[in-house]
């Protein structure tokens, strides 16, 4: 497999645990040998990888986790470390997204997320349209 196919495959194993709820794929998916960062939309920064994960419990456990799609996602590589910057349609809103990826034993494994919201409106790649709330 390509680098960047990996890359972003690692990226959609992502959101495929996000919109499925489940944590242990969740937990997986993150490094557990290099400092890791987790910025949730209007949360404080999150260091600890115990603290993410504990985070990540609650948002995926929760009755009212919205539906998340990952749009447009764009991967860079440097070495042994990946930025991917997307978008995510979560639920009325989109945000703009940038995940941080390193190599661990072999495959890519996510040291960074970040979300925040976005005017740009991207269209998800099954073709359904997302309506924003303004």
């Amino acid at each position: 497999m390509a680098e960047n196919d990996a890359v972003l495959f690692a990226n959609e194993a992502f959101y495929h645990a996000f919109g499925n709820g489940d944590f242990e794929a969740m937990e997986a998916v993150w490094a557990s040998e290099t400092p890791v960062v987790c910025i949730h939309p209007g949360w404080e920064a999150l260091t600890e990888r115990d603290r993410i994960m504990e985070s990540w419990r609650m948002i995926l456990g929760s009755d009212d986790t919205p539906a998340i799609a990952c749009c447009e996602p764009q991967a860079t590589i440097r070495g042994e470390v990946a930025l991917v910057v997307c978008y995510e349609a979560v639920g009325q809103n989109v945000l703009v997204a940038t995940n941080g990826f390193v190599r661990e034993a072999g495959a890519w494994k996510m040291a960074h997320h970040q979300a925040g919201p976005t005017n740009y409106c991207p269209a998800p790649a099954d073709g359904t349209q997302v309506d924003r709330i303004h």
